[in-house]
C-alpha cells in the first residue's frame, strides 16, 4: 500500500460499524481485522483513513448478510491532520466494499471521499461524487 500524505490519527477498532457508502447491498458493517496493522503484543487493531479492513456486513440484502467482506475507510469522525496544517473530520464513519486486488464491488459511491483515499485507492476515488 502506498503512503499517505497526512498524519491520521487512527480512530476506528475492532468492532465499529461504520456505514457502507456504496450500491453493493451492505448497509453497515463491523471492522473485524486491519490489513497490515503492527503494533505491540495483545494490542488491538485501529483503523484509520484509507485503510484496509476486513468487515463483517451486519445490515443489509440477505444474500450479502453475514459475510466476510473487505473494505477500504473513507470517511472518519476522528480529526486528522494534512501536511499543510488544515484538519479534516467527517459526520460519519464509513467504508467502501472492495475486492482482493483493491478494486470497488459497487458502480457508485454515495457522499464524498477523502483525499487520502484518492492517493492510495484511485479506483475507489474514481466513482466517488466528490473528493474532499
Amino acid at each position: 500500500m502506498k503512503a499517505i500524505n497526512a498524519k491520521a490519527t487512527k480512530g476506528l477498532t475492532q468492532k465499529t460499524q461504520c456505514i457502507c457508502a456504496d450500491n453493493s447491498g451492505a448497509k453497515i458493517l463491523e471492522i473485524i481485522t486491519v490489513f497490515k496493522f503492527k503494533s505491540r503484543k495483545k494490542m488491538s487493531q485501529k483503523a484509520g483513513i484509507a485503510d484496509l479492513v476486513n468487515a463483517v456486513v451486519k445490515k443489509g440484502k440477505p444474500e450479502i448478510r453475514k459475510k466476510v467482506e473487505r473494505a477500504v475507510i473513507i470517511r472518519v469522525k476522528k480529526e486528522y491532520r494534512r501536511k499543510d496544517g488544515t484538519r479534516v473530520k467527517f459526520e460519519d464513519n464509513a467504508a467502501v466494499l472492495v475486492d482482493d486486488k483493491g478494486l470497488p464491488k459497487a458502480s457508485e459511491i454515495k457522499g464524498v471521499v477523502a483525499k487520502e483515499v484518492g492517493e492510495r485507492w484511485p479506483k475507489v476515488a474514481g466513482i466517488a461524487q466528490g473528493i474532499v
